[in-house]
């Protein structure tokens, strides 16, 4: 009987144990899905160094039929956005899976090893939340343009962020969404690295740090060149 019971335990722990590692790969996937988006993004943001036109172009094109004749006329675009609010809900879920078992199973050794993680990773649970948020308002303003910062609905993509970011207001204000995006993905990178099997020995966790740094630099650098651009009047 005591042999019996012990037994299902085990199968019960094992499946916890496979369910979280499952749960991890899942948020590992879609974390680098989404990393692989914002940098596509931030290269389309730098195109308004090269004027109007271009930066026009690349938001119309976004919208095009670029998988077409392989899917119908207007099809693309929307594929696109459900497959990037699918990844973005899946990520959420698997984080929100694995901190309500984390707090579940929290003993001694976890509130160690929390006070020895880094600024990035103790920030990452209420980061994502403001995170969110920001994006909700940042496509309710260049997407939606339910909030029109300074254009109006009928301006070009490029009258809209001239127009929005010759405020210097709204250059802080997507600074701190930026920063709070490069902040996640700081951490966000070698989490989801280390889950796949590149933390394998103390020379690959220095590189994984490097990259994950140089990433969060590069999307911050990259993604804050633009707005601080036109406010100084380099983009007009």
């Amino acid at each position: 009987m005591v042999s019996l019971v012990a037994t299902q335990t085990l199968t019960v722990h094992q499946k916890a144990v496979r369910s979280s590692v499952a749960m991890k790969a899942l948020m590992a996937v879609t974390g680098i899905i989404l990393i692989l988006f914002l940098l596509m993004h931030m290269w389309g943001n730098l195109k308004a160094f090269i004027g109007a036109e271009a930066y026009d172009h690349y938001a119309e094109w976004l919208k095009s039929d670029i998988l077409y004749p392989l899917v119908p006329k207007g099809w693309f675009i929307w594929i696109f956005r459900v497959f990037m609010v699918a990844s973005i809900v899946l990520h959420m879920f698997s984080a929100y899976v694995l901190t309500m078992r984390s707090r579940a199973g929290r003993g001694r050794y976890q509130r160690t090893e929390r006070r020895a993680q880094t600024f990035a990773a103790r920030t990452m649970r209420w980061g994502g939340v403001i995170l969110l948020a920001l994006l909700l308002f940042h496509l309710g303003q260049f997407t939606i343009k339910w909030f029109v910062t300074g254009f109006t609905a009928t301006s070009t993509p490029y009258e809209a962020i001239v127009l929005t970011f010759q405020q210097w207001y709204m250059v802080v204000l997507y600074a701190l969404f930026v920063g709070t995006v490069c902040l996640h993905v700081r951490h966000g990178v070698w989490s989801a690295l280390t889950t796949l099997g590149a933390n394998s020995s103390p020379k690959a966790r220095r590189v994984l740090n490097i990259t994950a740094v140089f990433v969060a630099g590069l999307l911050f650098v990259g993604f804050m060149a633009m707005p601080i651009a036109v406010l100084l009047g380099g983009i007009k």
